[in-house]
């Protein structure tokens, strides 16, 4: 089995922590280990076959963390292109190096997960229904609450019990919480962690015929004569979510359920439920010194070189860095991605 690990994302919603040119992969957010040297510890527990899709303007970062990779392992992006683009550039490379029918596991770089064994058995399982009927698998989240925050995946027919192996009905979008409950009362939805298993002639197959644009612009990525020629084609590369360009458009893709645990950290919110929390609720971290007084169930990092004192203030999110100052609703942190958007 080959691994690929997405590392290209910008993470806007935890700015100032995360910026364009040191996104939150990077970063130790939960740990000593950043989240792309996370997500390699976990691909390790699956292969030695490792490549990493990351963007210019990191990559050098991206490198010195990975250096166990060698320099073929490493596939660059000219410029920020979607999720999609990403998934066409990898199977690019692994067309050049390996079968064309060994099953590739797609996974990113900005997930906490605990359990590394439970996730390195259900890509193995995934891989195998995929080697098995040619198809493209998906590792879906099995839901542990009615979450309004994610997509979920709906299954239909089973095709290995053993495995739990489903036939992926549909995708739906994020849903209301009174759908949501509808979802998880059912039990025939999963989460959409966005986890991929398929080989190189299983995605191409149903490119061929669902996504057609990528299936072109895949092959285009394989005549490309020169690194000069290979970037002018990825850049004119549509910039899409894979789900939207790919995975929603496709009618034979199989599912089987993880129960790993697992946590997106897109948001504050999601970080602060990612690490442990004082007596009152706290996490305060950071290079700098932080104070509180009557403070309950925060988020507070200072990586600057003054105090950050805080008072009387509950559900918060207080981050203090050289690229800038943050104070936010722990529940409305999403919406940083808003100010980012000002800002630049």
């Amino acid at each position: 089995m080959i691994i690929v690990i997405i590392a290209g994302g910008s993470g806007t919603r935890l700015w100032p922590l995360s910026v364009g040119n040191y996104p939150k992969h990077l970063l130790k957010l939960t740990g000593d280990r950043s989240g792309v040297q996370e997500a390699f510890d976990r691909a390790k527990r699956i292969t030695d076959d490792i490549y990493v899709v990351t963007e210019a303007s990191h990559d050098q970062h991206v490198r010195e963390q990975l250096p166990e990779l060698e320099e073929k392992a490493f596939i660059v992006e000219p410029g920020r292109r979607g999720t999609a683009s990403c998934f066409i550039a990898a199977l690019d490379r692994v067309a050049r190096h390996h079968d064309l029918d060994e099953p590739i596991g797609f996974l990113w770089a900005d997930h906490f997960i605990r359990d590394v064994d439970g996730f390195a058995h259900a890509f193995k399982s995934a891989a195998e229904q995929s080697r098995r009927h040619g198809r493209v698998t998906l590792v879906g989240i099995e839901p542990t609450h009615p979450s309004t925050l994610f997509g979920y995946i709906e299954k239909g027919k089973v095709i290995d019990k053993e495995a739990f192996a489903s036939e992926v009905v549909r995708f739906k979008e994020k849903p209301d919480l009174t759908l949501a409950r509808k979802f998880f009362n059912s039990g025939k939805y999963l989460w959409n962690g966005g986890y991929t298993v398929g080989s190189v002639n299983a995605f191409l197959s149903a490119m061929k015929k669902h996504a057609p644009e990528r299936y072109e612009g895949f092959h285009r990525l394989q005549d490309a004569k020169t690194p000069e020629e290979y970037n002018e084609v990825y850049l004119e590369f549509e910039n899409d979510a894979i789900d939207y360009a790919f995975s929603e458009k496709v009618d034979n893709l199989l599912v089987v359920p993880a129960t790993f645990d697992w946590l997106d950290v897109g948001s504050f919110k999601e970080l602060y439920e990612a690490n442990d929390a004082d007596s009152d609720g706290n996490v305060l971290t950071g290079s700098g010194v932080v104070e509180t007084i009557e403070v309950e169930n925060s988020y507070i990092r200072n990586d600057g070189d003054k105090p950050v004192a805080v008072i009387g203030l509950d559900n918060i999110v207080v981050v203090n860095t050289p690229n800038g100052i943050i104070v936010a609703r722990k529940d409305l942190s999403q919406r940083i991605k808003e100010i980012v958007k000002k800002l630049a």
